[in-house]
């Protein structure tokens, strides 16, 4: 696919990005260099090649899920209008 110079105003327009005559010029290059590339992958075969979820075999390590914070649910019923079996209660806004 040829990137066209009224294609890369056209783009910056839309995304509301000031771009220069001479800018617009250099990524006319840079993006038909970036679509060039990409077409040269697809080219690949691929089949038998199994997706992944990440390009390298790595693992997030997650902490513990914990409470760290002190229940205070009775104190901030205290100050609300109304509660009832722990819960707030609003006008209803549904009919």
């Amino acid at each position: 696919m040829a990137i066209e110079h009224a294609n890369v105003l056209r783009a910056a327009h839309l995304a509301r990005l000031g771009v220069s005559d001479a800018q617009a010029e250099r990524y006319v290059d840079d993006l038909s260099r970036i679509l060039e590339m990409v077409d040269r992958l697809s080219e690949i075969d691929t089949d038998g090649v199994a997706p992944l979820s990440h390009p390298l075999d790595a693992t997030q390590p997650l902490r513990a899920d914990e409470a760290i914070e002190a229940d205070r649910r009775d104190t901030f019923q205290k100050i609300a209008p109304a509660t009832a079996d722990g819960l707030y209660l609003v006008p209803r806004v549904v009919e």
